[in-house]
Order: C-alpha cells, then sequence, then structure tokens
C-alpha cells in the first residue's frame, strides 16, 4: 500500500460508516482509547464505533510511516477531527495494519493519546 493509500484508509478509520468499521478492523485488533474502560478488542471497537457518531473533519499531522516487515504497516501521526457542535479533539495516535491479501488490509492495533495537560502547582 502506497503512502498516499495508508492515510486515506488512516482518514477513513475516522469519516467512515461502521460498516466500512467493521471491514477495517480486524477481531483480533488491541485498541487503546483515552475513556473507559480504555482497552478494548477488535470486537468492542466495532460495537462502540456503531453506536458514535463519525468525525465531519480530521487533519493530520507529523506523519510518519514504517513498513518493519513485508504485510506489516505501522502509522504514527498527530490529530485534530472534529463534530458539528462538538468542540474539536486533538490526540497523538499510531496504527498497525496486517495485509490479509493482495490489497485486503485490517486494521490489528489502534491508539489514542491526547495531549497531557500539566497543572502547574501553586507556590
Amino acid at each position: 500500500m502506497d503512502d498516499d493509500r495508508v492515510w486515506t484508509f488512516e482518514e477513513s478509520l475516522w469519516t467512515g460508516d461502521a460498516e466500512h468499521y467493521r471491514e477495517a478492523i480486524d477481531a483480533e485488533c488491541l485498541m487503546v482509547l483515552p475513556t473507559p474502560p480504555f482497552v478494548l478488542s477488535g470486537t468492542q471497537a466495532i460495537e462502540a464505533v456503531a453506536d458514535t457518531p463519525r468525525w465531519d473533519m480530521v487533519r493530520f499531522s507529523d506523519q510518519r510511516i514504517a513498513r518493519p516487515q513485508e504485510g506489516l504497516i505501522v502509522v504514527a501521526y498527530g490529530v485534530e477531527a472534529k463534530r458539528e457542535g462538538e468542540e474539536p479533539y486533538s490526540a497523538h495516535c499510531t496504527s498497525t495494519y496486517r495485509r490479509i491479501e493482495h490489497e485486503l488490509w485490517r486494521v490489528v492495533q489502534h491508539q489514542q493519546t491526547p495531549p497531557v495537560v500539566a497543572v502547574a502547582e501553586a507556590g
């Protein structure tokens, strides 16, 4: 999968409908998200997305791609995402894709870490 297709695929995970998500996420996937229950299986993530409004806009930054071996792609990036009527969401993310067969890829890992806001201690 070339770089442009990787980023188009990753964006579709944020904006695509529940059926697309079902097709793209491996049942053995592990996800770490910033809300309870925090660690989800692929099946749990698919169920959660079915009940979650999709993002209207996503913008990636600091995009990186690694291909540690044939049939395995790892991406890391910053994201800003928006839904109508909600505050913007930002996070640093990773995803790992495994090739199932020619031109067929599934997400086997995804993680989102929102920026940490340091609280200054009163002196």
